[in-house]
Protein backbone atom coordinates (compact mmCIF):
# COMPACT_ATOMS: atom_id res chain seq x y z
CA UNK A 1 0.00 0.00 0.00
CA UNK A 2 1.34 3.40 -0.96
CA UNK A 3 1.69 5.86 1.90
CA UNK A 4 -0.70 8.82 1.77
CA UNK A 5 0.24 12.36 2.78
CA UNK A 6 -2.14 15.29 3.23
CA UNK A 7 -0.59 18.68 2.47
CA UNK A 8 -2.60 21.61 3.86
CA UNK A 9 -2.01 25.05 2.32
CA UNK A 10 -3.35 28.55 2.88
CA UNK A 11 -5.97 30.40 0.84
CA UNK A 12 -5.01 33.82 2.22
CA UNK A 13 -3.47 36.18 -0.32
CA UNK A 14 -3.02 39.65 1.19
CA UNK A 15 -1.04 41.04 4.13
CA UNK A 16 -2.01 44.68 3.58
CA UNK A 17 -2.95 46.91 0.67
CA UNK A 18 -0.60 46.13 -2.17
CA UNK A 19 1.34 43.47 -0.25
CA UNK A 20 0.41 40.04 -1.54
CA UNK A 21 1.15 36.76 0.19
CA UNK A 22 0.14 33.11 0.00
CA UNK A 23 2.15 29.88 -0.04
CA UNK A 24 5.95 29.95 -0.21
CA UNK A 25 6.12 27.88 -3.38
CA UNK A 26 9.37 26.00 -2.72
CA UNK A 27 8.08 24.78 0.66
CA UNK A 28 5.07 23.19 -0.99
CA UNK A 29 6.86 22.04 -4.14
CA UNK A 30 9.94 20.47 -2.55
CA UNK A 31 7.76 18.40 -0.24
CA UNK A 32 5.30 17.43 -2.96
CA UNK A 33 8.11 16.38 -5.31
CA UNK A 34 9.96 14.31 -2.69
CA UNK A 35 6.81 12.55 -1.50
CA UNK A 36 5.74 11.62 -5.02
CA UNK A 37 9.26 10.44 -5.88
CA UNK A 38 8.83 7.91 -3.06
CA UNK A 39 5.60 6.73 -4.64
CA UNK A 40 3.38 8.30 -1.98
CA UNK A 41 -0.12 9.48 -2.81
CA UNK A 42 -0.43 13.19 -2.03
CA UNK A 43 -3.67 15.11 -1.50
CA UNK A 44 -3.61 18.91 -1.29
CA UNK A 45 -6.27 20.69 0.76
CA UNK A 46 -6.99 24.22 1.97
CA UNK A 47 -9.62 25.85 4.19
CA UNK A 48 -11.75 27.00 1.26
CA UNK A 49 -10.67 24.50 -1.40
CA UNK A 50 -10.11 25.57 -5.00
CA UNK A 51 -7.14 27.62 -6.10
CA UNK A 52 -4.50 28.34 -3.46
CA UNK A 53 -2.37 31.48 -3.97
CA UNK A 54 1.41 31.53 -4.28
CA UNK A 55 3.36 34.33 -2.61
CA UNK A 56 4.81 36.31 -5.54
CA UNK A 57 7.97 36.87 -3.48
CA UNK A 58 8.67 33.14 -3.52
CA UNK A 59 9.26 33.04 -7.27
CA UNK A 60 11.97 34.74 -9.31
CA UNK A 61 14.18 34.16 -12.35
CA UNK A 62 16.30 31.69 -10.36
CA UNK A 63 13.38 29.45 -9.37
CA UNK A 64 13.87 25.96 -10.79
CA UNK A 65 11.39 24.82 -13.42
CA UNK A 66 10.52 21.76 -11.32
CA UNK A 67 9.41 24.09 -8.52
CA UNK A 68 7.41 26.30 -10.89
CA UNK A 69 5.71 23.25 -12.40
CA UNK A 70 4.39 22.19 -9.00
CA UNK A 71 2.09 25.22 -8.91
CA UNK A 72 -0.37 23.24 -11.01
CA UNK A 73 -1.16 21.11 -7.95
CA UNK A 74 -2.47 24.24 -6.21
CA UNK A 75 -5.09 25.05 -8.84
CA UNK A 76 -7.90 22.91 -7.43
CA UNK A 77 -7.28 21.97 -3.80
CA UNK A 78 -9.74 19.95 -1.73
CA UNK A 79 -11.79 21.64 1.00
CA UNK A 80 -10.56 20.77 4.48
CA UNK A 81 -14.14 20.05 5.54
CA UNK A 82 -14.19 17.10 3.11
CA UNK A 83 -11.13 15.46 4.69
CA UNK A 84 -10.73 12.84 7.41
CA UNK A 85 -7.44 11.68 8.92
CA UNK A 86 -8.41 8.12 8.07
CA UNK A 87 -6.51 6.75 5.11
CA UNK A 88 -3.64 9.21 5.55
CA UNK A 89 -0.28 8.49 7.19
CA UNK A 90 0.97 12.07 7.64
CA UNK A 91 -0.14 15.69 7.48
CA UNK A 92 2.29 18.38 6.26
CA UNK A 93 1.88 22.15 6.54
CA UNK A 94 4.14 24.25 4.29
CA UNK A 95 4.50 27.94 5.03
CA UNK A 96 4.16 31.33 3.48
CA UNK A 97 2.78 34.30 5.41
CA UNK A 98 -0.77 33.42 4.30
CA UNK A 99 -0.80 30.61 6.87
CA UNK A 100 -0.66 33.19 9.68
CA UNK A 101 -4.17 34.37 8.78
CA UNK A 102 -6.39 31.42 7.92
CA UNK A 103 -4.83 28.36 9.57
CA UNK A 104 -4.52 29.21 13.32
CA UNK A 105 -8.27 29.48 13.97
CA UNK A 106 -9.53 26.87 11.49
CA UNK A 107 -11.60 24.43 13.54
CA UNK A 108 -11.44 21.64 10.95
CA UNK A 109 -7.63 21.86 10.77
CA UNK A 110 -7.45 21.77 14.58
CA UNK A 111 -9.61 18.62 14.56
CA UNK A 112 -7.45 16.99 11.87
CA UNK A 113 -4.20 17.78 13.68
CA UNK A 114 -5.54 16.30 16.91
CA UNK A 115 -6.83 13.21 15.09
CA UNK A 116 -3.56 12.65 13.23
CA UNK A 117 -1.46 13.12 16.35
CA UNK A 118 -3.60 10.99 18.64
CA UNK A 119 -3.71 8.21 16.02
CA UNK A 120 0.12 8.09 16.13
CA UNK A 121 0.39 9.56 12.66
CA UNK A 122 2.98 12.15 11.61
CA UNK A 123 2.30 15.87 12.01
CA UNK A 124 4.86 18.00 10.14
CA UNK A 125 5.19 21.71 9.40
CA UNK A 126 7.86 24.10 8.15
CA UNK A 127 8.60 27.83 8.37
CA UNK A 128 5.22 29.59 8.85
CA UNK A 129 3.39 26.27 8.49
CA UNK A 130 3.53 25.79 12.29
CA UNK A 131 1.05 28.69 12.47
CA UNK A 132 -1.45 25.93 11.81
CA UNK A 133 -0.35 24.19 15.00
CA UNK A 134 -0.94 27.11 17.37
CA UNK A 135 -4.69 26.53 17.70
CA UNK A 136 -4.46 22.75 17.95
CA UNK A 137 -5.23 21.09 21.26
CA UNK A 138 -5.23 17.45 22.27
CA UNK A 139 -8.23 15.65 23.79
CA UNK A 140 -6.92 16.52 27.27
CA UNK A 141 -7.15 20.22 26.43
CA UNK A 142 -3.38 20.77 26.29
CA UNK A 143 -1.87 22.59 23.29
CA UNK A 144 -0.49 20.03 20.84
CA UNK A 145 2.93 21.70 20.95
CA UNK A 146 3.15 22.03 24.75
CA UNK A 147 6.28 20.41 26.17
CA UNK A 148 7.54 19.39 22.74
CA UNK A 149 10.63 20.52 20.85
CA UNK A 150 9.39 22.72 18.05
CA UNK A 151 11.07 24.84 15.39
CA UNK A 152 9.45 27.50 13.21
CA UNK A 153 10.23 30.85 11.61
CA UNK A 154 12.07 32.92 14.20
CA UNK A 155 11.13 36.37 15.46
CA UNK A 156 14.55 37.55 14.27
CA UNK A 157 13.92 36.21 10.78
CA UNK A 158 10.53 37.94 10.83
CA UNK A 159 12.28 41.20 11.70
CA UNK A 160 14.39 40.67 8.57
CA UNK A 161 11.21 40.47 6.46
CA UNK A 162 10.05 43.86 7.75
CA UNK A 163 6.60 42.43 8.53
CA UNK A 164 6.89 41.97 12.31
CA UNK A 165 4.48 44.80 13.12
CA UNK A 166 1.98 43.89 10.37
CA UNK A 167 1.30 40.23 11.07
CA UNK A 168 -1.44 38.99 13.45
CA UNK A 169 1.24 37.58 15.79
CA UNK A 170 4.88 36.47 15.88
CA UNK A 171 5.14 32.73 15.39
CA UNK A 172 8.14 32.00 17.63
CA UNK A 173 6.65 34.04 20.47
CA UNK A 174 3.26 32.35 20.14
CA UNK A 175 4.79 28.86 20.15
CA UNK A 176 6.81 29.70 23.27
CA UNK A 177 3.64 31.05 24.94
CA UNK A 178 1.95 27.70 24.31
CA UNK A 179 4.60 25.92 26.36
CA UNK A 180 6.65 24.42 23.56
CA UNK A 181 10.40 23.96 23.86
CA UNK A 182 11.25 26.28 20.98
CA UNK A 183 14.55 25.46 19.23
CA UNK A 184 16.21 27.43 16.44
CA UNK A 185 19.48 27.78 14.58
CA UNK A 186 21.00 31.07 13.33
CA UNK A 187 18.79 33.00 10.90
CA UNK A 188 18.23 31.46 7.48
CA UNK A 189 20.12 28.24 8.23
CA UNK A 190 18.68 24.76 7.87
CA UNK A 191 17.18 23.42 11.08
CA UNK A 192 14.48 20.95 12.03
CA UNK A 193 13.27 19.19 15.15
CA UNK A 194 11.84 15.70 15.54
CA UNK A 195 9.90 15.09 18.76
CA UNK A 196 8.14 11.76 18.40
CA UNK A 197 5.70 12.13 15.52
CA UNK A 198 5.92 15.93 15.51
CA UNK A 199 8.40 17.20 12.90
CA UNK A 200 8.97 20.92 12.41
CA UNK A 201 11.42 23.12 10.48
CA UNK A 202 12.60 26.68 10.86
CA UNK A 203 12.46 28.34 7.44
CA UNK A 204 12.33 27.72 3.68
CA UNK A 205 15.87 26.31 3.83
CA UNK A 206 14.57 23.54 6.12
CA UNK A 207 11.84 22.12 3.88
CA UNK A 208 13.86 19.22 2.51
CA UNK A 209 15.18 18.15 5.92
CA UNK A 210 11.63 18.11 7.31
CA UNK A 211 10.38 16.20 4.27
CA UNK A 212 13.18 13.65 4.52
CA UNK A 213 12.48 13.22 8.25
CA UNK A 214 8.84 12.46 7.40
CA UNK A 215 9.94 9.96 4.75
CA UNK A 216 12.36 8.32 7.17
CA UNK A 217 9.58 7.83 9.74
CA UNK A 218 7.13 6.54 7.16
CA UNK A 219 9.76 4.10 5.88
CA UNK A 220 10.68 2.67 9.29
Amino acid sequence: MAKKVLIVVTNHSEIKDGKQTGIWLSEFAEAYIEFTKKGYEVAVASPLGGKAPVDPGSVDENTAQEILDAEKYLQNTLRLDEISHEGFDAIFLPGGHGTMYDLPDNAKLQELLRDFYEADKIVAAVCHGPAGLVGATLSNGQPLVAGKRVSAFTDREEADTGLSTTLPFLLESKIRDLGAIYVAAPNWTTHHEVDGNLITGQNPQSTLTVTHAVIEKLSS
